[in-house]
């Protein structure tokens, strides 16, 4: 028996996106949190104002989506979203238990990447938790936190290992070495990210749930001022982290939260006309927060719903089935696969198909951003 793949028919979903939003006390990070969020929680600004973190889901900004709406006009429209955490600020000696400590450090275990909020802007009534603005410092201290945390799993995770390595046991061995490096790197206060592994070994090092091995998007915070030119301190923070496989991006987060609270679509463009911006930050850091993670969209397309699914790029045909419903991936038959221009071009896939431009694609074939799908799959 085959069947179309139904996202109403799904009921374990898999996949998704959580980005957490880390920084010191003062910097924006509940301010970014509310501009991007649907949820309209408040957080407070105190460096130890909660122990549980505010949640929140920002729709991933994408054109195409809308313009497959527009020719399908199905009953919904579902873009992709992305989770976003706004985890309580960090402080110097989190790792040892100061302020939130543990807690902190376990919600940020939790995320896919990591969005870090520094201060980059001068304001006397803002209070700075360290008494001065100076994001490379801020930075540093996240960055020391983090790194003797991680120091402190890789030591746990050495002792567990070391009975049976020292017998000769082949995997311990292997688990015993990719942790020696691991500790001597952080050891010399390097972030486990910028170590080169292996497809196997990196599949290793996700299971020990690193803090630094996370991907990292740097927010600076600005005024409105240096929104499109940054300051002095961007220039800083981008000198200091010239050599991390990271992503930087400057925002003005204060306007972002006002553009973001504005019913007025006209109303919105308006003020980001005036700041110089063609678009809300929300997109430019969901698009940051892509690239870093290395993923794409794939697209259905029905009476029912017009959907984005979020997917790795690379991703064979099978799981990206398995994003939509976990049997789908299981018995996997085949892939009905439109290019996103052919089927515009088109104006629906039955002309599509009519046209030649519809494919049938097997387990090997690697999903292409943008293509439009329909699985066929077994009972």
């Amino acid at each position: 028996m085959e069947r179309f793949q139904n996202p109403y028919l799904c009921g374990d979903l898999i996949g998704g996106m959580k980005c957490g939003i880390l920084g010191l006390p003062n910097v924006g990070k509940s301010t970014l949190f509310n501009s991007l969020s649907t949820a309209k929680a408040q957080a407070a600004n105190f460096p130890f104002c909660t122990i549980e973190p505010n949640i929140g889901r920002v729709q991933v900004p994408d054109a195409r989506l809308h313009q497959l709406a527009e020719l399908v006009k199905p009953q919904r429209v579902v873009p992709a979203t992305v989770e976003v955490v706004d985890i309580a600020g960090l402080v110097s000696g989190a790792s040892r238990g100061e302020g939130l400590g543990n807690s902190f450090l376990a919600h940020l275990r939790e995320t896919n990447a990591l969005i870090h909020v520094l201060r980059c802007f001068e304001d006397d009534h803002v209070t700075h938790v360290d008494g001065s603005v100076d994001p490379v410092r801020d930075k540093e201290i996240v960055d020391l936190e983090l790194q003797l945390k991680d120091l402190e799993t890789a030591v746990r995770h050495m002792d567990k290992v070391r009975r049976a390595a020292r017998s000769g046991n082949p995997v311990a061995q292997q688990e015993w070495e990719l942790l020696r490096v691991i500790r001597q790197h952080l050891e010399s206060g390097e972030p486990v990210r910028r170590i080169g592994f292996s497809a196997a070994d990196r599949a290793r090092v996700d299971g020990f749930q690193f803090l630094t091995s996370k991907p990292v998007l740097y927010v600076c915070n600005v005024d409105e001022s240096a929104v499109k030119t940054g300051n002095a301190h961007t220039k800083r923070l981008r000198g200091a982290i010239a050599a991390e496989p990271s992503e930087t991006l400057v925002l003005a987060v204060a306007a972002e939260a006002e553009i973001a609270a504005l019913d007025d679509l006209a109303a919105r463009q308006l003020f980001l006309t005036d700041m110089g911006l063609e678009e809300p930050g929300a997109a430019q850091l969901i698009r940051s927060a892509y690239r870093l993670l290395n993923l794409q969209t794939y697209f259905t397309a029905g009476a029912e719903e017009v959907r984005a699914w979020t997917i790795h790029k690379g991703d064979r045909a099978p799981r990206a089935a398995g994003v939509i419903h976990s049997h789908f991936e299981k018995g996997f038959i085949r892939a009905e696969v439109i290019a996103y221009g052919d089927y515009i071009a088109q104006g629906s896939a039955a002309r599509a198909r009519e046209a030649g431009k519809m494919r049938i694609e097997g387990k090997q074939y690697v999903v292409q951003d943008g293509d439009v799908v329909h699985f066929r799959c077994s009972a």
